[in-house]
């Protein structure tokens, strides 16, 4: 753990651009990216996607549209993701309910279109959010939240080296029903070796000539680990 003793907070997340290799991170674009998002979440094949969002199904796009201006009024960050081979979107995420004074932030609200299913890109994604959340910003919590019925989510988190924290039973509504919220996180000091993790899942040598994974990003975390560990 780091030294506290002179800790002054850290900024609130901004919109910000992040490179990788296969996806570029941008900031949400109502002009440029509402249609654009839309049409990659299937158009009103958004609501089976969204299934586990809290808020009530869309009608149309229109509905999409007010819905993402009031998360973002309300202190949503949107990130969209850009596929680099294309230069089209294909999925978003927004940092939320920062905690600057203590370094804690959520990343949440994540959807992900069909194109980036079964490829790299969501994998990039989602460590160049983390890696500017700690190196850039320098927060000590990440936190990744989710309907606990949401196993595809959790299953997710695990992957990407949150760690399982337990369920808030009763933590708010959503749909008009009860849900039950699980809670992981990953915090300072465990990101260097989740990064290193990354990095190696990501190399171009960690896929085959027809782009599938040699090596599982959670068994590279673990060789990690374990090497640390020796």
């Amino acid at each position: 753990m780091r030294d506290l003793k002179d800790w002054k907070g850290c900024p609130l997340p901004a919109p910000v651009t992040l490179e990788g290799r296969t996806v570029r991170i941008e900031p949400y674009d109502r002009a440029r990216h509402l249609q654009a998002l839309w049409d990659a979440f299937g158009g009103m094949e958004i609501n089976p996607l969204l299934r586990y969002f809290t808020q009530a199904d869309f009608g149309r796009i229109e509905d999409f549209d007010a819905w993402s201006e009031a998360m973002i009024k309300s202190g949503w960050v949107r990130e969209v993701i850009i596929d680099r081979a294309n230069g089209k979107a294909v999925g978003m995420a927004h940092y939320m309910r920062p905690d600057a004074a203590n370094g804690v932030v959520e990343i949440g609200g994540i959807a992900h279109g069909a194109n980036m299913s079964r490829s790299p890109l969501s994998t990039e994604a989602q460590y160049l959010l983390a890696r500017h959340v700690f190196e850039d910003l320098g927060y000590r919590r990440y936190e990744w939240k989710c309907h606990n019925d949401n196993a595809p989510s959790k299953r997710t988190a695990s992957r990407l080296g949150f760690t399982f924290e337990g369920v808030f039973r009763q933590h708010m509504l959503s749909k008009g029903e009860n849900r039950d919220t699980a809670w992981f996180s990953i915090i300072d000091s465990e990101w260097p070796d989740i990064a290193k993790g990354f990095d190696a899942w990501l190399s171009p040598d960690n896929f085959d000539a027809e782009g599938r994974q040699k090596r599982r990003l959670e068994d590279i975390r673990a060789e990690i680990s374990k090497a640390g560990a020796a």
